[in-house]
């Protein structure tokens, strides 16, 4: 392997310490303890799991976590009655509705429902119009985690600073791959979106510096697509068959074949330990933004 690791896992754990230590000054000077507030509809199994380890997280950075774990009949009018009550409430500085929702709930609707000021997913429309306009918003989580890990797994090379590097985005899904690109524009890149029915989507690939692979797919970024030296930042989480661990066993691959990739490549992330680890640890950076905003605090620096 000639590639440099980019270690999701010890990212995250320091930029969760970095929030603890802001939350702890929060405290101290402003005696401001900040508030997520987690609402899971249904008995999901992931989304429960999801859910545990978030407020767990909250609590180990000194926040206060309010969750709410609703019914599987919960309507969608009560579900949006309790958003407006949360918007509604001084104590809680962020809020997150675990996705994905009962199939008889709008989850459009749902997400308009937030404040936008509260929204620390990144989802409502204004915080994605304001990366549009490249002004300051509620970022989502997990594309400010592939720039986050790009920029340092390139600080080397470019001193974190991104501009003119040709980067290539392979999905176009609302929740990562187009605001993943917007970032990297916004860090003036020069982007190309692609995706699955992308016409000659080897040679595209062969071009980017920065190769954000988000398209669900396993493996389907190959070793060889891949420019020599370019970051590799793969957000694909694919469960596939694992004969080799014994029967009826599965393992997790990305979106990119990692282990031909990882010959040519200059920087990869690993799946799992990779980008997964970012999104939680940029939720909780998302909720002291949202409480230092709301009450016209400045901001700490939680890059």
């Amino acid at each position: 392997m000639s590639a440099t690791l980019i270690d999701g896992k010890a990212r995250a754990a320091a930029l969760r310490e970095t929030v603890a230590a802001a939350v702890g000054r929060l405290k101290k000077d402003a005696g401001l303890e900040p508030g997520l507030a987690v609402v899971l509809v249904g008995e999901d199994p992931a989304s429960k799991v999801y859910v545990a380890n978030k407020a767990r997280l909250t609590r180990e950075c000194g926040m206060r976590s309010i969750e709410h774990i609703l019914p599987e009949e919960t309507s969608q009018a009560d579900l949006i009655a309790l958003v407006e009550t949360l918007n509604a409430d001084p104590g809680v500085d962020g809020i997150l509705v675990q996705m994905p929702l009962p199939a008889h709930i709008d989850s459009d609707a749902v997400v308009l429902a937030i404040d936008p000021e509260k929204d620390v997913d990144g989802l409502h429309p204004v915080n994605a119009g304001l990366i549009v306009l490249g002004k300051p918003g509620l970022i989502p989580c997990t594309p400010q985690g592939c720039v986050i890990l790009a920029k340092e797994a390139l600080a080397e090379k470019t001193g974190g600073d991104l501009s003119g590097l040709d980067a290539l985005v392979v999905g176009r899904s609302i929740l990562v791959g187009k605001p993943v690109a917007l970032l990297l524009q916004n860090e003036n890149c020069t982007v190309t979106m692609a995706h699955s029915r992308t016409r000659d989507l080897e040679t595209a690939c062969r071009k980017a510096d920065i190769l954000v692979a988000a398209v669900g797919r396993p493996k389907m970024i190959r070793g060889d697509w891949i420019k020599p030296g370019a970051c590799v930042i793969d957000v694909g989480i694919n469960r596939i068959d694992a004969p080799e661990r014994g029967e009826g066993k599965t393992r997790l691959v990305g979106d990119v074949d990692f282990e031909a990739a990882s010959e040519i490549a200059g920087q990869i992330t690993p799946v799992p330990g990779g980008v997964g680890p970012m999104t939680i640890a940029c939720l909780l950076a998302n909720a002291v933004r949202a409480a230092c905003r709301r009450r016209g605090l400045a901001e700490p620096d939680l890059d």
